[in-house]
């Protein structure tokens, strides 16, 4: 039988999951979660972000047992460490483009993987990329690798390594893509990552410090706060209405239909935001440092306009009291009790209106009864529990239901 009429020989890559399984108990969901297909076109064996591992018939005949087994392991943790969207990401904040800069990335999401993937039951496969491979240290991201190597001399051989777009992120031809059969949806993958997560956290054993170290963030993923405040500021601006205006500057392109009548244009602008600062007794010194940097970030987050930002302090008092901090040049005033009822008052009543109202709070305040007519987003200062906390008929105080939310530290 020839390359091109060999069929896929299941029971053997099956035996291959099985000795892969027994080696690495704690990626049992995950293996088995894999949907095979056979494909010539894939080089040898290959996934998509989807859970679909694309297996070359010709590879099977070939390589032993022992080796299959490694390599299932080795693409199941492109999947499991989420490369394809990792490299996504890098690729966009550095300008990447085109497949030698996608081979690179996959170069170095072998590198974390391998560094630590074999030995205990798993032998290393032929032509395997090691962090030595490429004169570099190990236990280090992907992220860390890209940085420290370009293709050249040390990574010439490496031109055939294709472990698909569940590597590196970029779509290949024959691959089935987001409405083939047989892909896993968002949640499911999401599912898979979490009960593989939970089994590493629940019996560590001899499982290596890469996995150990995945598993604490799959659990307890920190939370890019800063991110999501710019974000969430991104997504109030550009809500319908939002820093939008008529102007007869530009006339619309629809009065050519309308002879002798001149219609106005719809014109974004950008939006204003107003940022309040609860700079009451319970907020410290370092929250209202964290406030003034959180107000540095959503200038930047509207265009870098500081024309566009007021910025109001507020305690429960109507006069502005003790001077606390000034830094990039906004003065915090304040220290009583707090009402950020009044701060949402005097940011209604400035003229223009703003398009968006920022807080900056530890949420321990009066909140005004109705919904402002502009977007509201809260950061939110982590509070500890206190003991009040305990008693079951205490209701905490928080930001209503109408306010987007992002927790802050």
């Amino acid at each position: 039988m020839t390359a091109d009429t060999a069929r896929l020989d299941l029971d053997k890559l099956f035996a291959a999951r099985l000795l892969a399984v027994r080696a690495r108990p704690y990626l049992s969901t995950a293996l088995f979660a894999l949907h095979i297909v056979e494909s010539p076109r894939a080089p040898t064996m290959a996934v998509d972000r989807y859970w679909r591992c694309y297996v070359s018939p010709t590879f099977v005949d070939y390589t032993p047992v022992e080796e299959l087994a490694s390599v299932l392991v080795h693409e199941v943790s492109h999947l499991l460490r989420d490369h394809h969207g990792r490299s996504d990401r890098f690729a966009r904040r550095h300008n990447l483009f085109g497949p030698a800069e996608r081979l690179r990335m996959n170069i170095a999401a072998d590198a974390e993987i391998n560094d630590d993937a074999f030995g205990d039951g798993l032998v290393q496969p032929e032509g395997a990329v090691m962090p030595a491979t490429l004169g570099l240290s190990d236990g280090e991201l992907m992220e860390d690798y890209l940085h420290q190597f370009r293709l050249g001399r040390l990574t010439q051989d490496m031109a055939w390594l294709d472990c698909g777009s569940g590597a590196d992120g970029l779509d290949r031809e024959w691959e089935l893509g987001p409405d083939g059969a047989d892909g896993l949806s968002e949640q499911e993958r999401e599912g898979v990552r979490f009960r593989v997560a939970q089994g590493i956290i629940g019996s560590p054993g001899n499982t290596p410090e890469g996995w150990r170290r995945w598993a604490e963030e799959a659990m307890h993923p920190p939370q890019p706060w800063r991110d999501l405040l710019g974000a969430a500021i991104r997504a109030a601006a550009s809500a319908s209405g939002a820093g939008a205006d008529y102007t007869y500057g530009r006339p619309a392109r629809r009065s050519a239909g309308v002879p002798g009548v001149v219609l106005p244009s719809l014109r974004r602008t950008p939006p204003r935001v107003t940022v309040v600062i609860d700079t009451s007794g319970s907020v410290s010194d370092a929250e209202l440092g964290s406030a003034l940097l959180e107000t540095a970030a959503v200038t930047r987050a509207v265009g870098g306009r500081r024309d566009l930002v007021t910025v109001l302090s507020c305690d429960a008092a109507a006069r502005i009291a003790d001077p606390l901090c000034r830094a990039e040049g906004i003065p915090l005033m304040g220290g009583g009790g707090t009402d950020l009822r009044t701060g949402f008052a005097k940011a209604l009543r400035a003229q223009p209106r703003p398009d968006v109202v920022v807080v900056l709070t530890d949420g321990q305040t009066p909140w005004p009864s109705t919904r402002p007519p502009c977007r509201t987003v809260v950061g939110l200062f982590r509070r500890e529990r206190t003991r009040r906390e305990d008693d079951p008929n205490f209701v905490p105080d928080g930001p209503p239901d109408w306010a987007r939310v992002v927790e802050i530290g």
